[in-house]
């Protein structure tokens, strides 16, 4: 079977460019696997994907332009249904033959038909089944199939309607449905033009280059492979994403060297990825704008700069923001001054009004712009902005003071004079910090920039000399914002952040405004997987019930059920958790384990999983597991048991040999607990394998006898309570 390549091409208008290369993998992707779906291509086929701001292609090698036939194998009927006693076709079979195509149109022609089907066996009886050949799919349908198919499937983000002019010989107007308009389409088997059609458009030889550079309209393709090469040469695009993107990155690498003094631009993946998408053929320029601006927080010069205009700022050896910027051009002029001059006198304005926006704001102090917060709705349900941070300060206050006492009991000398300065000036940062956070909600550069939130409230609360305490705690309320990102510096800023989150978490499920599979607006996963870092990365000493339930006094009368939705709540933070587990490379009878048990500390669940793994690699580790879930089937049928021993009614040898084991190593083992030393505690356990397995073999628990009967089912009791501290070992039974 002979193969040539093949290309296909949508040129359309400019498509949108954050999920561009996202449609020209998905387009590629899906041309391919339907080619090879219908054998049009092999294993041995290559996909490269293209996309400019203006077109989708695929180009797929080894494409053949009919694919092999092939035998098809169908089950008929059982041969006793099929066949008379003669071996005569019924007519069941005949009228299931024919409508297979098979030839049945005489007596001569039946019995050759019914003389090739195949006897086979099928479960208990023997069947009959017809052998046909199928032709190979032409290209043409082939490639039509997989075109609509490709079509059909590109994650469209929104799709537009429009009218398309049909030909002359049915003159009228269609409606086509696509992410932007089409005007041309494109497929090459080879050098020959494959006559698919797409939304309106029949395949040609020629598509369009650059709109301002190209050498000739149209380009017309030579062929399948020189598509990418022709595009450069005469259209001047660079067809590739990867490569645009590639000769974007060394351009700019390339310009911030020529500048010197270790200049480099900023790193932003998302930005590159967008400029890529909307130039065509790059040309990178070098900028500036006036020094005064860099008095602006850098964060508003660098965020206006990259969302609205799409420039690359410049950073110094130190990091620190420069007044020159990069500029991504789509056009390549002899004299780029005036691109250059444009861009400097459109990125002007924008950075007044940073300026003055940061001026302005300064003028008031967070303190006077509290009140507001009264006048800014949060949620029908749970009132206004001002009303949640009177819930925050709450919420905050409960969580400082059960932390200070945690670290009291932990450390005594906290409890000394010293100590109490310590507690007051935490709790007064912590107030003025819950009481400060939302404020910059109300300025003007939030207004314009919502990203800048926190950020910009660290600037204010600098201005207004607030401790710095209570300025890290005012930007690093909202953190983490997204998996991955940092979290607090200090303990101010953590018991804010918990706060901050808890409130939206108990506020949003006592209202039953639960996350749904595809909907999560006010982002509860993300504020409950925030919550969980902070608890264990911070090594925060508090208990997860208790920390829930001292938001609840917060909300007044505005939660009606408050038991429920905490256990709702606490049940969706350990699923949370488990997933985030999952994800750092935890196995699910791992997490189990230690999960089933609803710990609370969630600081120590590190602790604990480590343990888990290092028992589960003794070697008595599977034989205590089966023998920890056999003692937990029997206690559960036996209901509550206390877990109290006789020893004077210890009959059997196996039982007190357990009983002394018990003895000797679980206060060792409670002990090593107790310190911290989760991993020590449960290989002290390991050595009860042979007393425990002794036990199994010849004591019968369930004795006749009502007091033997109890006090085994205590000994089982006082192993199960022994065994399962660090966490449910049952779980680990294969």
């Amino acid at each position: 079977m002979t193969t040539q390549n093949l290309l296909v091409e949508l040129f359309v208008e400019e498509l949108p460019p954050k999920v561009l290369q996202k449609l020209g993998d998905a387009f590629a992707s899906v041309l391919a696997e339907q080619l090879k779906a219908q054998d049009l291509s092999t294993d041995a086929s290559v996909v490269t994907a293209y996309a400019t701001p203006r077109r989708l292609a695929a180009h797929i090698t080894f494409v053949a332009a009919r694919a092999a036939d092939r035998t098809v194998q169908q089950k008929l009927m059982p041969v006793a249904v099929g066949l008379d006693a003669s071996g005569n076709a019924s007519p069941a079979l005949l009228k299931k033959l024919a409508a297979l195509g098979a030839d049945v149109s005489d007596a001569a022609a039946t019995a050759t038909t019914v003389a090739a089907l195949q006897r086979a066996p099928d479960g208990k009886a023997q069947a009959l089944f017809y052998n046909s050949v199928q032709p190979g799919a032409t290209l043409q349908v082939g490639l039509q199939k997989a075109l609509d198919e490709a079509i059909a499937k590109l994650p469209i983000p929104k799709v537009m309607n429009y009218q398309l002019q049909t030909d002359c010989e049915q003159p009228g107007w269609s409606s086509v449905h696509f992410v932007r308009p089409a005007h041309g389409l494109v497929a090459l088997h080879g050098a020959a033009v494959v006559p698919v059609k797409a939304l309106g458009l029949t395949a040609s030889n020629h598509t369009q280059g650059h709109r301002f550079e190209a050498s000739v309209s149209p380009v017309v393709l030579q062929g399948a492979d020189s598509y990418a090469g022709q595009l450069a040469q005469e259209g001047a695009v660079i067809a590739s994403f990867t490569e645009r993107r590639a000769d974007i990155v060394r351009q700019l690498t390339a310009a911030a060297e020529k500048i010197g003094n270790g200049v480099r631009p900023i790193d932003d993946a998302a930005l590159l990825d967008e400029v890529t998408a909307l130039v065509e053929r790059p040309n990178v320029l070098t900028c500036a704008f006036e020094k005064e601006f860099l008095g602006v927080p850098p964060e508003c010069l660098i965020l206006t700069m990259k969302a609205n205009q799409k420039y690359f700022p410049l950073l110094d050896a130190q990091g620190q923001l420069t007044h020159q910027f990069l500029v991504v051009s789509n056009i390549t002029p002899d004299d780029a001054s005036l691109v250059i001059g444009g861009n400097e006198r459109v990125v002007r304005p924008r950075l007044a009004d940073a300026k003055f926006f940061f001026d302005q704001d300064r003028k008031k102090t967070l303190h006077s712009r509290v009140e507001g917060l009264g006048k800014v709705v949060y949620h029908n349900k749970l009132g206004t902005q001002g009303e949640r941070v009177e819930r925050v300060r709450a919420i905050a206050k409960a969580i400082a003071i059960r932390w200070f006492e945690a670290l009291a009991d932990a450390d005594p000398a906290l409890q000394s004079h010293d100590g109490a300065l310590a507690e007051d000036y935490l709790l007064s940062c912590v107030d003025s910090a819950a009481l400060l956070a939302k404020t910059d909600l109300l300025t003007d550069m939030v207004g314009e920039f919502p990203e800048l939130q926190g950020t910009m409230g660290r600037y204010y609360a600098e201005n207004d000399g607030l401790p710095h305490e209570v300025v890290r705690a005012i930007e690093d309320h909202y953190k983490p914002r997204f998996s991955g990102d940092e979290l607090p510096r200090e303990t101010v800023g953590v018991v804010v952040a918990l706060a901050d989150k808890l409130e939206t978490l108990v506020g949003m499920f006592g209202i039953g405004n639960l996350p749904t599979g595809d909907r999560d607006p006010f982002a509860l996963r993300r504020h409950a997987l925030g919550v969980i870092r902070m608890l264990v990365e911070k090594e925060v000493p508090l208990n997860l019930d208790a920390l829930l339930a001292s938001t609840v006094p917060a909300f007044g009368d505005k939660i009606a059920d408050a038991p429920t939705a905490l256990a709702t709540l606490a049940d969706f933070i350990y699923d949370r958790l488990a997933g985030s587990l999952r994800e750092q490379g935890y196995s699910t009878q791992e997490i189990d384990a230690v999960l089933t048990l609803r710990p609370q500390r969630l600081s120590l669940v590190p602790k604990q999983l480590a343990a888990v793994r290092a028992f589960a690699a003794l070697p008595e580790a599977p034989a205590l597991a089966a023998a920890n879930k056999r003692v937990g089937n029997i206690l559960k049928k036996a209901g509550e048991v206390d877990a109290h021993v006789n020893p004077e009614l210890l009959q059997e040898q196996a039982e007190q040999d357990l009983f002394a084991a018990l003895q000797r190593f679980v206060p060792e083992a409670n002990a090593q607990f107790d310190a911290g030393d989760y991993t020590a505690s449960l290989q002290t356990l390991a050595v009860l394998r042979a007393p425990v397995d002794a036990f199994f073999d010849d004591v019968m628990v369930n004795a006749e006898q009502l007091d033997l009967r109890l006090n085994r089912q205590g000994l089982l009791t006082v192993l199960h309570n022994a065994m399962n501290r660090v966490a449910d070992l049952s779980r680990l039974a294969a």
